[in-house]
């Protein structure tokens, strides 16, 4: 390939390895807010409606949630590692290679998605018995999972779909895609759930069906966001190239994204089995504030999945000491926002509880883990915005080792320690600390990695 193609090809595709960084920030983050924001929305809307069929739904939904979290994590891993290798070909100049890594990504999730419903399927029992849920909340915690397993594999290829998307620079065109069944839910929820309309809802049940539609109304947008794109998913692609190349490049960052993903809402899991200890109040209360808290964080969200595009197309392109100003502007942007987060929940605790439950100690249990936890809110924003950027330039196995310690070195230690003598608390201040950790060590590899490259 002669310069001049290469340099046709970066000027029409490579969207990102010219102009002001701060630019591509924002115009890769807002779009990703808004999408960000549409997905989180659907825990909430979940929990305001299962609220109002009591307590014991309330909990089921508590106990569900970690587990779906770390699903769509490993999801994200998925996403995250076709961003990775796509943005990184199209840095290079070789539209070819991103089209057959593209192509066989959107195989992959497939793959993948299949293999961890067949898994969550046959697993639901063992694992909220493991998780200490109450007997009264088993019945319910089935018949949510039972579709929500079922339905998995529309999510994976939705999410591989958006790392497509994203490796362009297509923010846009991604959050529509999550707009899209967002929205779905959002209708659905009340229909299906609690009944509107003269028709009666289905109860817990119905949450999960209204998520699944809304997933089939995703995968639908995000087939046609794609085929807009410049770059096309084309099966025939994989004929003409050895398929190792593509799979060992997206295994090589997805399989290490996918486990750091989830790391965190697996320790989450285990948390949520600890403060069952503590009381169905207790779990209730922890569940629906960190409803809130993603809500919360999604600028962070948003911005760790646009910082990925960002570096990997400038990495792939070797401009260095751009991919080092994009992420010292949003480990800067990480700490402005988490701790003017943390300032307003931790004012206005109890007034959001009552949001979700009229339970006065639901409601304090609600409020008093806002009250810790948000303080790490910032960290946690350096952690995940540090492990877009480690896995855009090929480093995932840094990040995965550093969301380990944090949970296995850090979060779970403390809480087991902590628990007999603080209570909930305990839980609340190990997930602080964990934050805190992750930020600090996160910023601290991301500068070691960036800077050693740009030094030689």
């Amino acid at each position: 390939m002669s310069a001049n193609a290469s340099d046709t090809k970066n000027d029409t595709i490579a969207k990102l390895i010219e102009g002001p960084i701060t630019g591509h920030l924002v115009s890769q983050t807002l779009p990703g807010i808004i999408g960000v924001a549409a997905i989180m929305s659907i825990g909430l809307v979940d929990a305001y409606f299962i609220g109002q069929l009591g307590n014991d739904p309330l909990a089921a939904i508590s106990f569900i949630f970690p587990v779906s979290v770390a699903l769509s994590s490993l999801g994200v891993g998925v996403m995250v590692g076709i961003n990775s290798v796509v943005s990184r070909a199209l840095g290079e100049g070789d539209e070819d290679k991103a089209q057959r890594r593209a192509t066989f990504g959107i195989v992959f999730a497939l793959a993948c998605g299949l293999l961890l419903a067949a898994c969550v399927f046959a697993l639901i029992d063992p694992l909220f018995e493991v998780m200490n849920a109450q007997e009264a909340v088993r019945p319910l915690i089935r018949t949510y999972m039972v579709p929500y397993s079922l339905g998995f594999p529309l999510l994976l290829l939705i999410m591989g779909f958006n790392g497509v998307l994203r490796a362009q620079g297509e923010a846009r065109r991604s959050s529509y895609v999550n707009i899209s069944y967002a929205a779905a839910n959002w209708v659905l929820d009340p229909l299906l759930i609690t009944g509107a309309f003269g028709l009666d809802g289905f109860g817990i049940v119905g949450a999960a069906y209204a998520t699944v539609a809304g997933w089939g109304v995703g995968l639908a947008f995000a087939l046609l966001m794609v085929r807009q794109s410049d770059i096309r998913i084309d099966l025939s692609a994989l004929k003409r190239s050895n398929l190792l190349d593509p799979a060992v490049s997206i295994l090589k960052v997805g399989g290490p994204a996918a486990f750091s993903n989830a790391i965190n809402p697996i320790g989450l899991s285990i948390l949520t089995a600890i403060i069952a200890s503590q009381g169905q109040d207790a779990v209730a209360g922890f569940g629906a504030a960190g409803r809130l808290q993603s809500f919360a964080t999604v600028p962070l969200l948003a911005l760790s999945g646009s910082i990925g595009a960002i570096v990997g197309q400038n990495w792939g392109a070797r401009e260095f000491e751009r991919a080092r100003e994009a992420a010292i502007w949003a480990g800067g942007f990480c700490i402005v926002w988490g701790l003017g987060t943390a300032i307003l929940l931790f004012a206005a605790g109890e007034w959001f509880g009552a949001l979700f439950t009229d339970d006065p100690a639901v409601i304090r249990e609600f409020a008093l883990y806002i009250r810790v936890a948000a303080w790490g809110y910032a960290g946690f924003g350096v952690l995940i915005v540090a492990n877009g950027i480690l896995n855009a330039v090929d480093k995932a196995g840094f990040a995965l080792t550093q969301s380990i310690l944090r949970v296995f070195l850090v979060m779970l230690p403390f809480a087991l320690l902590m628990d007999q003598t603080l209570g909930s608390s305990a839980i609340y201040a190990a997930e602080l600390a964990a934050n805190l950790f992750g930020g600090i060590t996160g910023a601290a590899l991301v500068w070691w990695v960036l800077g050693r490259v740009a030094r030689r």
